[in-house]
């Protein structure tokens, strides 16, 4: 199933949603070239989705989740791929 959180998270000057399948990445891929998202929209486990494309998302099955049930459905599907730690510079 994909899930949509609400357009909630401002950057670069626009307003961000979260797309996340809890089934497969090839299902989110492929949903997200139907959407008409292009690959550079894809960051570890989920698409930014600009909340102009919201909308289509949701009429292209998308369901509207809450940020937190987003993240809870992605993390029990084992789906969920955190930010690598950068190390600490150590300065001399």
């Amino acid at each position: 199933m994909i899930l949509i959180d609400p357009p909630l998270w401002p950057a670069r000057g626009r307003v961000w949603s979260h797309m996340v399948s809890d089934v497969s990445f090839a299902e989110l891929h492929a949903f997200a070239a139907e959407l008409g998202m292009p690959p550079r929209a894809f960051e570890r486990d989920h698409y930014d989705v600009p909340s102009e494309l919201y909308a289509a998302a949701v009429a292209l099955g998308a369901e509207p989740v809450g940020c937190q049930e987003l993240l809870r459905r992605l993390t029990k599907a084992g789906l969920r791929r955190r930010k690598e730690s950068r190390p600490q510079t150590v300065r001399r």
